[in-house]
């Protein structure tokens, strides 16, 4: 296993939200980790919540983390999960946030970025 995403031509500001994505879901044993990116290039990481009050995907824990934290926008996001994409909501909460054009990269559980999908 490797400790970084290998994905060729990605950008390494995005290479780092999908290795810090990457890093959550394993040290917390998670089903999908999440990182996003602010206008000012702060970072915001999460895995998925997972209690009997409350339940959050990874990504939309990352940008209410984001956002109560004072964040005004969002330049990226990333997912690291089995799942083939990003879900609607997923997107929607960073659409909220950061809008329509907003790119969510959907990574494997290896890294690899599968797809990238805008949040519109």
């Amino acid at each position: 296993m490797t400790t970084s995403t290998e994905t060729p031509g990605l950008d390494p500001e995005d290479r780092k939200i999908v290795t810090l994505a990457r890093s959550a879901r394993a040290r917390n044993g998670v089903p999908e980790g999440a990182a996003v990116r602010d206008e000012t290039g702060r970072t915001y990481v999460a895995g998925t919540v997972a209690l009997d009050s409350l339940r959050l995907s990874a990504l939309r824990t990352a940008v209410a983390m984001a956002v109560a934290s004072g964040a005004k926008s969002l330049e990226a996001a990333a997912v690291v999960t089995e799942a083939e994409s990003a879900s609607e909501e997923d997107r929607a909460a960073v659409r909220d946030l950061g809008g329509a054009e907003t790119p969510v990269l959907v990574a494997s559980p290896d890294g690899t970025v599968r797809a990238t999908v805008s949040a519109g």
